[in-house]
C-alpha cells in the first residue's frame, strides 16, 4: 500500500512539472515588440500607406502580428490631437514610433520623447526644422525620409502652364496651419511672375473655408487651380477633385492619389514608396540598429500621372511632350 502511496505521489509530481514545463518556457520567451504609428488622417483616407509600411516591413524581416505588433493612432486631421496620441504611445513604452502624414507630426513626437526611436515622413528640411542634426548622420534619436515638397510646387505651376497656357489667372489653395504653407506660396508667386501668371492664393483649413476658396475661384473666374501639398487637402481629395470638374477648370495635385480620384493631373513624390522605406527603416531599427546611424533618406522618385478621361471631359488635348514623359496616363 505505502508503495502505491508513493508512486501516485510521483507521477502525480511528475505530471505537475510536464504542465509547468511549457509555461515556463513561455514566460522566459521575450515579449513581441509593439511600433507605434501616429498619422495625421485617418485610415480611411490612406490604407495603401499602411499597405505599403507593412511591405516594407516584410522587407525587413518583420511581419505584424507574429513577430511584431503594431498600435495605430490616427488624427483624423486634426493636428491638436498629435500630442495625446504621442503621449500615449510614450507612455504604453513602444520600440519604434513612426510619425506620418508630415509637418507637424514629426516635431510633436520628437517632442514627446527623447528616447524612443522615431521614424518620420517630413515634407521639407529636416536640418533646418531641428529634427536632424545632419542628413547623414542624424544623431539623436530620430531618422526617416524626407519628401521636399516645397520645391516640386514650381514643376507643378509649369506643367500646369503647358497643358492649359490660355489660363491668365491661377488658384493656388493652400492650408494656412501648414507650416511650410509660406514657403510654398512664395515659391508658387515667384514661379507665377516669372511665367507672367496672376496668382490668386485661397486660404483652406476647414470644409466651410474649402468652400468659399471654389466660389471665389468662380467668382474670379480663374483658368486653372495648383493645390498645395498639405494633408488635410490630400483628406479632402475627392471633395476637391469633384468642384474643380463642377467649375470645369483645369487643375494639378501633389500626389497621384488625386488623378486617381478623377483629378486632371498630379506631380510630386510617391508617398507610398516613402512609407515602403519607413518600413524599412523600422525594421532595421527593430533588429539593432539606432537612428542616429541612420541616414534621412531624400525621396527622389517623383510621379507624373495624366487623366486623360478627365482632359478630354475638360476639353484638353495633352501635348505629346507630357504624355510620353508620364509615368501613368489614366484613360
Amino acid at each position: 500500500m505505502a508503495i502505491d502511496i508513493r508512486r501516485r505521489q510521483f507521477i502525480s509530481v511528475l505530471g505537475g512539472a510536464v504542465v509547468a514545463w511549457p509555461l515556463a518556457a513561455r514566460a522566459q520567451q521575450p515579449a513581441m515588440p509593439v511600433i507605434g504609428f501616429i498619422h495625421v488622417l485617418s485610415f480611411e483616407n490612406v490604407p495603401h500607406f499602411v499597405i505599403a509600411f507593412r511591405q516594407g516591413l516584410k522587407e525587413a524581416g518583420i511581419i505584424e502580428g507574429q513577430n511584431v505588433a503594431v498600435e495605430y493612432r490616427w488624427a483624423q486631421g486634426q493636428y491638436d490631437r498629435i500630442p495625446e496620441l504621442a503621449a500615449d504611445l510614450v507612455r504604453r513604452k513602444v520600440a519604434v514610433i513612426v510619425a506620418g502624414g508630415s509637418e507637424p507630426s514629426p516635431q510633436i513626437v520628437e517632442a514627446a520623447t527623447q528616447t524612443i526611436p522615431i521614424v518620420f515622413v517630413a515634407n521639407g528640411d529636416p536640418v533646418k526644422e531641428g529634427l536632424v542634426a545632419s542628413l547623414n548622420r542624424p544623431g539623436g534619436n530620430a531618422t526617416g525620409i524626407t519628401i521636399f515638397g516645397p520645391g516640386a510646387v514650381t514643376k507643378r505651376l509649369q506643367l500646369l502652364h503647358e497643358l492649359s497656357p490660355q489660363a491668365a489667372t491661377i488658384a493656388f489653395l493652400v492650408n494656412p496651419n501648414n507650416p511650410h504653407g509660406e514657403i510654398e506660396t512664395s515659391d508658387t508667386q515667384t514661379a507665377a511672375a516669372s511665367l507672367g501668371l496672376q496668382l490668386l492664393v485661397l486660404n483652406a483649413s476647414n470644409e466651410d473655408e474649402l468652400e468659399t476658396a471654389f466660389a471665389t475661384m468662380a467668382q474670379q473666374q480663374a483658368g486653372g487651380l495648383l493645390v498645395a501639398s498639405d494633408v488635410f487637402l490630400v483628406g479632402r481629395r475627392n471633395q476637391i477633385v469633384a468642384r474643380a470638374a463642377g467649375l470645369k477648370i483645369p487643375a494639378i495635385y501633389p500626389i497621384r492619389e488625386f488623378a486617381q480620384a478623377g483629378g486632371l493631373m498630379t506631380y510630386g513624390n510617391s508617398l507610398t514608396d516613402a512609407y515602403r522605406q519607413v518600413g524599412i527603416y523600422v525594421g532595421r531599427i527593430l533588429k539593432g540598429e539606432k537612428p542616429a546611424d541612420l541616414p534621412v533618406m531624400q525621396a527622389t522618385k517623383f510621379e507624373l500621372v495624366i487623366n486623360l478621361k478627365t482632359a478630354k471631359t475638360l476639353g484638353l488635348m495633352v501635348p505629346n511632350t507630357l504624355l510620353v514623359t508620364a509615368d501613368e496616363v489614366i484613360e
